[in-house]
């Protein structure tokens, strides 16, 4: 086995990419999968929502394993990785991730230090998802590098629908210079308030605009007060509000994620035949 790594990517804060990452990651979890969620963002809010409120005290981060890579150490990630009690695993981040971006410029292979690191426990996932951080710099273009494929979650306005552009087009960039087998697994309207007009809009105009070239997820993430608070209590929306229509969106988005990954199987061995 070896893992479908994911990158959780938008230019844009403020999209819903942290608490994606953690409750698409943790659905899969419980729909029986292995999953590591890597945090890729100095910010850490991956590591502070999955329970870990001072990321700059753990011991050890991604940063050290990225740090090893490109001082041609032996990387050992077990010795970082996290267990959180609803079954996912966690490579944390730190504030320390910063600096590792300025270094990273001078590096050889810089795109593909990130890659490197998780070569060595693919084998041991079904999924590895990565939460990426607000802006397309070294750390996001070594998260594309790492992938198989980016879900992209887009807040319902306009401003976010216009960033889509320039992060799409960074896509292609990667996939034509660094790695060919990059594909874009779908866009996902989160914070989507369905009583305004407005939401409606946006949610049709990007359907419209973009689905028939790309896969728009048929699940919409609602805007929800609940939603906001989980990432203080440290367990996802499955733990916080079991029977809320957020938890019900990210039940519906791990099966269209599943579903997915089945007819790209189907697929593959369609080929082979």
């Amino acid at each position: 086995m070896s893992a479908t790594i994911i990158a959780v990517a938008n230019q844009k804060g403020g999209t819903g990419k942290t608490t994606t990452c953690e409750n698409l990651g943790i659905g899969l979890v419980r729909e029986g999968k292995h999953v590591l969620l890597v945090d890729t963002d100095p910010q850490a809010s991956l590591t502070i929502a999955l329970g870990y409120p001072r990321p700059d005290d753990l011991p050890v981060t991604l940063t050290d394993l990225m740090t090893n890579v490109m001082q041609e150490r032996p990387v050992t990630p077990e010795e970082t990785i996290l267990s959180h009690t609803e079954g996912a695993d966690l490579i944390p981040a730190s504030i320390m991730l910063s600096g590792l971006e300025v270094s990273l410029v001078n590096a050889i292979s810089r795109e593909t230090v990130l890659k490197q690191v998780l070569e060595s426990v693919k084998s041991q996932y079904d999924y590895i998802l990565l939460d990426c951080l607000p802006s397309i710099g070294m750390l996001t273009i070594n998260a594309l590098a790492a992938a198989d494929q980016v879900l992209i979650p887009v807040q319902a306005n306009y401003l976010s629908a216009k960033g889509l552009e320039q992060l799409l087009q960074t896509v292609s960039k990667v996939k034509r210079q660094i790695n060919p087998r990059l594909k874009i697994e779908g866009i996902l309207l989160t914070m989507v308030d369905s009583r305004t007009n407005c939401a409606k809009e946006i949610s049709s105009l990007i359907r419209e605009t973009y689905g028939g070239r790309l896969k728009v997820f048929s699940t919409d993430i609602p805007r929800s007060i609940r939603a906001a608070e989980i990432s203080a209590e440290g367990v996802s929306i499955f733990k916080h509000d079991p029977g809320g229509k957020v938890a019900d969106a990210y039940r519906n988005l791990t099966k269209e994620v599943l579903k997915n990954a089945e007819k790209r199987r189907k697929h593959q061995l369609d080929q082979l035949r």
